[in-house]
């Protein structure tokens, strides 16, 4: 049920967590940050994004045990770091603040993932 492919997934977004939380951190990006009075939406976009990125990673691997349940709240919190975390950035890049009526959609999608997640069924698997 669960394959390789989401486990790439969730490392893409992972790896994509930490150059991004880097870029904000350091250098010229954070500098354009700070400079637009941004860098607080750049932060709190890593820090939703980062350990969401973990637990699709936990549920890549593990899934399989917890069904299609596992797989809904794999996809919603996929969606929901890409709405939440994506609006974000790109907000805090661009200066675009309707953006930000996007951003709850996100907030949205990632509490469905875990609210699915509470409500898995889990086999024990050997």
């Amino acid at each position: 049920m669960f394959s390789s492919a989401r486990l790439r997934v969730s490392a893409v977004l992972g790896f994509l967590a930490i150059l991004l939380g880097a870029l904000g951190a350091h250098g010229k990006v954070h500098d354009l940050l700070v400079a637009a009075g941004e860098l607080d939406h750049w932060n709190t976009a890593v820090e939703y994004h980062l350990p969401h990125a973990i637990l699709t990673a936990v549920l890549a691997i593990f899934g399989a045990a917890g069904g299609k349940r596992a797989v809904w709240a794999w996809s919603f919190l996929i969606a929901g770091m890409l709405l939440f975390s994506g609006s974000l950035y790109v907000l805090a890049l661009t200066g675009k603040k309707w953006l930000g009526a996007v951003t709850p959609f996100g907030g949205l999608s990632l509490m469905l993932g875990w609210l699915t997640l509470a409500f898995t069924r889990w086999e024990k698997r050997c």
